[in-house]
């Protein structure tokens, strides 16, 4: 249940750190100090974060992490919090803020990445008919609960299927393709890596989906957006006669915006399922189709694991 007092910030900034850990150190001060709770990736790429507090003290977050002049000029994103969005604080230095693990291919955004479109920008183009192709660049279950209208939505159960992606789309290496994920730091990587595949005119969402939603909710994007905090998913004005419900319980197929994981331990996997099919489990979901167990991808019956 949304809180008043208490918001999320959700932000990127692809720019070179030669001290990773010692921004990691900071963080983590000015974060405790604040009381901020949330997810924090540092590299010498850059940052990559989401974190939620009281208002006042996300504003002063930002005052704080602005005196550092590499992190100036960043797009935040907004939403309202529940004051219990995150368990805990994570800050981690890693090798990338967004793994691609293409080795000598990796992309640096700095160096090339598509064109970044204005939300704005994005509503006109549609509102003008405008010929262009949405690739949505998020994982399969994110996709499942919203999207842009006619948007490609390519099978990926991980960032690091992008190759996989170029084979489904590479009938649009003339087209004008723009990429879209949640908050844009996804896309910053997708996009560069479609230009190095020979694809000719990329856009990307500017501040990513959230962006847009903010600015124009119920309005081509359809459903809710997938975040990754406890929220679950997230909506403008859900109340409205013009917010669509696009997920479908994997069960029974009924229209559901409700993300459980598998109920066998060794599985977790997240899908949708709706309430009707929860109570015929006595309150349990296990993966209609089975669980895949095996590095080969071999399903495996929830009958079979004995829950």
């Amino acid at each position: 249940m949304v809180d008043k007092q208490y918001e999320i910030i959700l932000f990127y900034k692809y720019v070179h750190v030669v001290d990773p850990e010692r921004v990691r150190e900071r963080q983590v001060e000015i974060c405790e100090k604040l009381g901020l709770k949330g997810r924090c990736i540092i590299a010498s790429e850059g940052i990559n974060a989401t974190f939620e507090g009281t208002k006042e003290n996300i504003k002063e977050y930002v005052q704080e992490l602005e005196k550092d002049e590499r992190f100036k000029d960043i797009h935040f994103k907004l939403s309202a919090g529940t004051g219990n969005a995150f368990p805990k604080l994570s800050i981690k230095v890693r090798k990338e803020i967004v793994s691609l693990h293409l080795g000598t291919c990796d992309i640096n955004p700095n160096k090339i990445t598509g064109v970044h479109l204005k939300p704005e920008e994005l509503h006109k183009w549609i509102k003008d008919d405008r010929e262009f192709y949405i690739v949505d660049m998020r994982n399969t279950y994110e996709h499942k609960v919203g999207h842009f209208e006619n948007s490609i939505m390519p099978a990926i159960e991980n960032f690091r299927d992008l190759p996989k992606v170029v084979e489904q789309i590479s009938h649009l290496k003339n087209k004008t393709v723009l990429t879209v994920c949640t908050g844009g730091v996804r896309c910053e990587k997708a996009s560069g890596f479609l230009i190095t595949q020979g694809f000719t005119d990329v856009y990307q969402l500017e501040g990513g989906i959230v962006s847009y939603m903010s600015k124009y909710p119920n309005e081509d994007f359809q459903g809710k957006l997938y975040v990754f905090d406890a929220r679950v998913t997230m909506g403008f004005y859900t109340d409205d006669v013009k917010h669509k419900v696009v997920g479908k319980c994997d069960s029974c197929d009924e229209h559901s915006e409700n993300y459980v994981n598998c109920a066998n331990p060794i599985c977790h996997r997240h899908f949708i399922n709706c309430e009707k099919c929860i109570s015929k489990n006595e309150g349990k979901s296990f993966c209609p189709d089975g669980c895949v167990l095996s590095r080969h991808g071999r399903k495996i019956s929830s009958l079979q694991t004995n829950y």
